[in-house]
């Protein structure tokens, strides 16, 4: 069986159009990549989301050599990437596709649950991070909320991010630069975006970055973005709208 594989056109992943026979269109359904390295992983997420009358499977990669390959071909809503991958990282996968198919939102399934990786996979362009802990539940949430621009954190490093900030005293004052800072990184922009808007360089951005952190009182860009956006617990099952443009 080969990895590369997308959806039979007769299966779960054909395309949705008007039934035979049939004057009235059947609702259109997200469109689904699973890129990850271990088969038996890839057949089970896609058995999971199958389940789901909303969502379609299209394909599979076992790397993000071949997961470029497939964004191409089927234009995927959201893809659902393992951070570990032979050759290119699932991060290096989710900035590609950030600058070269804005419309693919990569999601993360990680086993890592350390902020500092949830923060460079928020600055590679992610629209979610999920452990592979998450049930099937909230991975077909997480994937619709994607799919309509909301970004998706694991409920438990959401809740630690929240503990963690209401431990600490919010700053002020911040600086005008600051706030359109904190704005796109509400936006899930990653640093280089951030800086071409603005017309900054990126280690200028990364200042402006850590001083509304210390001035709000939080550690990370994640915890900052959910600051931004008043969602101190976003996450899979109760998103809000950190949209990627």
């Amino acid at each position: 069986m080969t990895s590369r594989k997308p959806r039979s056109a007769s299966g779960t992943g054909a395309p949705v159009g008007p039934g035979v026979g049939s004057n009235q269109a059947r609702p259109a359904r997200v469109g689904v990549v699973i890129v990850d390295d271990h088969a038996l992983v890839r057949e089970g997420t896609a058995r999971l989301l199958e389940q789901e009358p909303d969502l379609k499977v299209l394909g599979e990669a076992a790397s993000a050599e071949e997961a470029i390959d497939l964004f191409a071909e089927l234009q995927p809503q959201v893809a659902l990437v393992d951070v570990s991958l032979p050759g290119a990282s699932g991060l290096e996968l989710a900035r590609w596709a950030s600058e070269r198919h804005p419309g693919v939102r990569v999601v993360v399934l990680s086993a890592y649950d350390d902020i500092a990786f949830v923060d460079e996979a928020l600055d590679a362009g992610v629209a979610g991070y999920l452990l592979k802990t998450a049930s099937a539940r909230e991975l077909a949430e997480a994937v619709r909320a994607a799919a309509e621009g909301v970004f998706v954190l694991d409920g438990a490093i959401s809740r630690r991010l929240s503990q963690r900030r209401e431990s600490r005293r919010p700053g002020l004052g911040l600086t005008r630069r600051e706030s359109e800072v904190l704005a796109l990184l509400a936006q899930g922009w990653p640093n280089k975006r951030i800086a071409a808007e603005l017309g900054l360089g990126v280690r200028t951005v990364e200042g402006h970055i850590s001083s509304l952190l210390a001035k709000l009182g939080v550690g990370s860009r994640t915890e900052a973005a959910l600051y931004a956006s008043g969602l101190p617990t976003a996450h899979a099952g109760h998103t809000g709208p950190l949209a990627r443009p």
